[in-house]
């Protein structure tokens, strides 16, 4: 793992504002705050944001960096799946991180939308590490900022553009990766199949569970999702810290993850049912209340 850097607030600073028409624009001012000024779209029912102030930000390496280059640009804040908000939120103290990010990354079809002073082509590794450091710099907990790191770096793995890694070294990046996850899911699989004393599908014994008394399976299967992704790591090479960290989070928040996931999908599904046929959702209503009340008062009074 990196060296943890030294939090240096300033680093970040007013932008100014891009040059236009009527003239060339204000310049960037490294003696006042950052101003963040948002001006919301709404895209084919996707919500992004416009930024009306450029954000300057001095890299240790690249020296400064301000965004956006285009009144063009625009970002949806923080990108972080709907099912993991509450563990890095939308925005906070690490939002100007963020948008630095997503303007020194092209998206699919997007360009970049940054300008180097000193001439720097950022590259997606080193803009995922601009990323890491800046927020740091913004006060984002240690903890936060390595998991988002590790995050932003697997997304880069997957489908980043303008790596720096030939084509065999990025394909390695992407097998070690996959497997994995693959792996932590079937494990995980394996492991709650042993737990609740089932034989599941496809689910093997593992031996860190065995038949033993369910907290000492319980405890079993949490040293499981420290140790093993921690040694499925190593397959990442370079990477392993962003594999580490990325690795332990999934095999922890697994069930977490799965339960909010059904839970997001039958929000959806009832909302789409409320929209389309009220009467029969009003119908469902009742019958889960009218189900509710005959079990509770089964199990009440005996």
């Amino acid at each position: 793992m990196a060296r943890q850097v030294v939090v240096e607030p300033r680093r970040f600073y007013d932008g100014g504002t891009l040059p236009s028409a009527g003239g060339a624009g204000d310049p960037p001012d490294p003696g006042s705050d950052p101003r963040i000024v948002l001006e919301r779209h709404t895209e084919e029912g996707v919500e992004t944001f416009a930024l009306e102030r450029r954000l300057a930000y001095r890299d240790r390496h690249l020296g400064e960096l301000l965004v956006p280059s285009r009144a063009d640009f625009r970002t949806d804040l923080t990108s972080v799946p709907a099912l993991f908000t509450w563990l890095v939120p939308k925005t906070g103290a690490h939002l100007p991180a963020a948008l630095l990010h997503d303007a020194l990354v092209a998206g699919r079809g997007d360009p970049t939308s940054y300008v180097s002073t000193e001439g720097h082509v950022v590259d997606r590794v080193e803009a995922d590490r601009v990323f890491r450091d800046a927020m740091a710099d913004t006060g984002t907990g240690v903890l936060r900022r390595w998991i988002v790191w590790s995050a932003v770096t697997v997304a880069t793995i997957f489908v980043g553009r303008s790596v720096p890694w030939s084509r065999a070294k990025h394909w390695s990046y992407r097998v070690a990766a996959a497997l994995t996850i693959a792996s932590i899911v079937y494990l995980g699989w394996s492991a709650t199949s042993d737990l609740f004393d089932r034989s599941w599908v496809g689910a093997v014994d593992v031996p860190w569970m065995g038949d033993r008394p369910w907290w000492a399976e319980l405890a079993g299967g949490f040293a499981g999702a420290v140790v093993l992704p921690l040694a499925l790591s190593l397959l990442w090479g370079r990477l392993r810290a962003a594999g580490a960290i990325a690795g332990v989070m999934l095999a922890v928040l697994l069930h977490v993850t799965v339960g909010l996931a059904v839970i997001a999908a039958t929000y959806l599904v009832l909302e789409r049912l409320a929209r389309r046929a009220p009467l029969a959702a009003w119908a469902l209503g009742g019958v889960v209340v009218a189900a509710s009340l005959v079990v509770f008062a089964g199990l009440s009074l005996g």
